[in-house]
């Protein structure tokens, strides 16, 4: 397979949509719907699974839910909420058109972390995997299978664009001057000074995924050597 001159590999949590935003909106409803103490122990057993497996798991937190209290049926109606959930009115602005200007340059690819379920459903109906003409990859750990990304999208540069800066300094460490790491200030982890004083800056900065409509595409294929800290 023929190397391309360049891959754009675009994240999907508080990258291309507000995903802090879906979460207060769950938040909101599971208090509403069946209280603040269901509510609570729901994102405990959250936090608890997101320690565990190293990705968001809505669905997989209701699993336990469940098994913790067999014979409650309340908050299992919470997975209609969700599969059901507007996702597409999440997308950020300009993020479908940052895409499209992109994908003027190079192949555009869905890079996410997530599980099997509700992370391609969230992609699908939010219309980003359409977007990227259906160019979407979804693992457990993202930045450990760097080979199995080589290998279905080869390039001779990649550019990732993700909000959470331990993922672009991993890729970073792995591809080095091979890979241009963009960071959109976006989300919870990308706007935490403590989690963005533990690495190195990215390559490129930006304040909003928009924002990629005004950088020059030099900008984006001639990257800095890793940094040393």
């Amino acid at each position: 397979m023929t190397p391309h001159e360049v891959v754009f590999l675009l994240d999907v949590d508080n990258t291309l949509l507000d995903n802090d935003g879906v979460a207060d909106d769950l938040r909101d409803h599971l208090a509403q719907a069946f209280g603040e103490e269901r509510q609570r122990r729901y994102w405990a057993i959250f936090e608890e699974l997101r320690q565990e497996v190293g990705y968001a798991d809505y669905l997989g937190a209701l699993q336990r839910y469940r098994i913790e209290n067999p014979r409650d049926p309340h908050l299992l109606r919470v997975s209609s909420y969700l599969i059901d959930y507007p996702f597409a009115d999440r997308v950020f602005p300009a993020a479908l058109d940052a895409i499209a200007h992109l994908t003027g340059w190079g192949p555009t690819v869905i890079l996410s972390d997530g599980d099997v379920v509700f992370q391609p459903r969230k992609v699908d109906r939010s219309g980003l995997c359409q977007a990227v003409g259906g160019r979407v990859l979804i693992y457990i750990h993202k930045e450990q299978e760097l080979d199995d990304v080589e290998g279905r999208y080869p390039a001779r540069h990649y550019v990732l664009v993700d909000d959470k800066l331990r993922i672009l300094t991993a890729v970073k460490a792995a591809w080095g001057t091979r890979v241009t790491t963009v960071l959109p200030l976006q989300g919870h982890y990308a706007l935490d000074p403590a989690e963005m004083a533990k690495y190195p800056p990215a390559d490129v900065t930006i304040e909003r995924i928009g924002d990629l409509l005004r950088v020059e595409r030099a900008a984006l294929v001639a990257a800095r050597p890793v940094e040393k800290r």
